[in-house]
């Protein structure tokens, strides 16, 4: 009797450890292969944002990796610049960041570098700056390029002068939109720029109290959804909805419902899927492949069936340069509004 429930138990146990031994396998293969942060300026209030973390997450899916998403709430850059810190100081095996402010960030950005872990900038800044910085690449869409391409859209169709509404002034990289705007007109950008703050009703008076001021002003551009969306209240109120020659950075339900009903004439898309995605894909193919060579980077994530699967479905389309990679500028129009619609605020 004692033999057989010795028997008995000596099989439970091996039953209950080989369990064991098969659920810790699986565990771990479902372990992450790295740990990456992604930090932006972006304040909470932010929704263009959600689209990003959308794609963060695909990507860690598609990547087997884990990315924290990491803001300072109320879009302080002096906030943002602690968070690169904190990265820095964690050790993470890649950091993703935005340029919202180079001068600002420089410093907290070189203690990342300095600690040799791979570097993705994304969004705000430009490409040298990301250069400067010791970045692998920026992913983004260079914004001098994108106003001056929408300010050439606007002079073909008659327009001599706008207001830019800037609510991220405190990112002096915005300023380029507005100034390639203004190049593509020949006018000057200062004139024509006001800092509205991010405040929808404050927007919404500044932008009222401008065109009152300048009744012969041809066009706005908003640099967001947040200043689209408030802009559009005042254009309403004012009676110049479909009079006043209107475009947008980005995309909103708002900004398509405008498009639709031609109160937007366009909006500048970055598609910015691209920049929560492909900085992930990219710090991964780093970890595993062990280059930080753009070009190989480049060639492995082309290669991707399931990176090539996620541009065919939201029907996005990057451009590549010899070391970084564009997301934008694109143009959402009465046209193609279509495509985009059925995934905007998620994936597009």
């Amino acid at each position: 009797m004692r033999l057989c429930k010795g028997k008995a138990t000596l099989r439970v146990l091996v039953t209950a450890l080989t369990l064991a031994t098969g659920f810790g396998a699986a565990s771990a293969a479902r372990a992450a292969d790295a740990h990456f942060v992604l930090i932006s300026h972006a304040p909470d209030s932010d929704s263009w944002w959600n689209t990003i973390k959308n794609a963060i997450k695909q990507a860690d899916e598609d990547f087997n990796v884990e990315t924290d998403y990491r803001n300072p709430p109320n879009g302080d850059i002096a906030d943002m610049a602690r968070l690169v810190e904190q990265a820095a100081a964690r050790n993470y095996d890649g950091v993703i960041v935005t340029i919202a402010d180079y001068d600002v960030l420089k410093s907290s950005i070189n203690k990342v570098t300095a600690k040799k872990i791979p570097l993705v900038t994304i969004n705000s800044g430009t490409e040298e700056q990301s250069a400067q910085l010791g970045a692998i690449m920026h992913v983004g869409q260079p914004e001098y390029v994108a106003g001056k391409a929408a300010g050439e859209k606007a002079k073909a169709a008659g327009v001599k002068s706008f207001l830019c509404v800037n609510h991220i002034a405190t990112n002096t990289v915005s300023f380029d939109r507005c100034r390639g705007f203004a190049d593509a007109l020949g006018v000057d950008y200062k004139a024509s720029t006001i800092d509205s703050g991010q405040d929808p009703t404050e927007i919404q008076s500044k932008v009222s109290a401008y065109l009152r001021n300048h009744p012969n002003t041809g066009a706005i551009l908003t640099l967001g959804p947040t200043p689209a969306s408030a802009t559009l209240k005042a254009v309403q109120q004012m009676g110049l909805a479909g009079k006043i020659y209107f475009c947008t950075f980005d995309f909103s339900d708002d900004i398509a419902k405008a498009i639709q009903n031609g109160t937007i004439q366009f909006a500048i898309d970055q598609q910015p899927y691209l920049q929560g995605y492909i900085p992930v894909a990219v710090l991964a193919i780093v970890k595993k492949d062990h280059t930080t060579d753009p070009a190989k980077i480049r060639q492995i994530l082309e290669a991707n069936p399931k990176f090539k699967a996620r541009l065919a479905t939201y029907g996005l389309a990057p451009s590549y340069g010899p070391k970084n990679i564009r997301s934008g500028p694109g143009f959402i129009t009465k046209d193609n509004l279509d495509k985009v619609i059925k995934y905007a605020g998620q994936y597009r």
